[in-house]
């Protein structure tokens, strides 16, 4: 490995103390930003504002902050996610509902 022999005060000495390292930054989960914006807007200000924030407050040393920051913008995404899924549900059974009306008031009267 080198091209001469090592001296023997670096081959004897102890191994250097390890400097913790930092935790890698968290994802920013902009696409559950997106998912926000598509499904149901109104949670996506907070998730958007919550994204945003993973880069400084990891650069800052807020690695817990972060984190957190990461998470909530995941889960407002999720959350939109589920609110228009529910609304999609009930919408599809009111629109039932009103044709299903609709029809007995047809054949009733004809």
């Amino acid at each position: 490995m080198y091209p001469y022999p090592m001296p023997a005060h670096h081959r004897d000495a102890a191994p250097a103390p390890r400097i913790p390292s930092t935790p890698p930054v968290p994802p920013t989960n902009a696409g559950w930003v997106v998912a926000a914006v598509i499904f149901f807007w109104p949670v996506a200000f907070a998730a958007a504002n919550h994204s945003s924030r993973v880069f400084s407050l990891w650069s800052t040393g807020d690695y817990v902050a972060a984190q957190h920051a990461s998470e909530r913008a995941k889960a407002l995404g999720k959350i939109a996610l589920v609110v228009w899924a529910v609304l999609l549900v009930v919408m599809v059974v009111f629109y039932g509902a009103a044709i299903a009306m609709a029809i007995s008031a047809s054949s009733h009267t004809g």
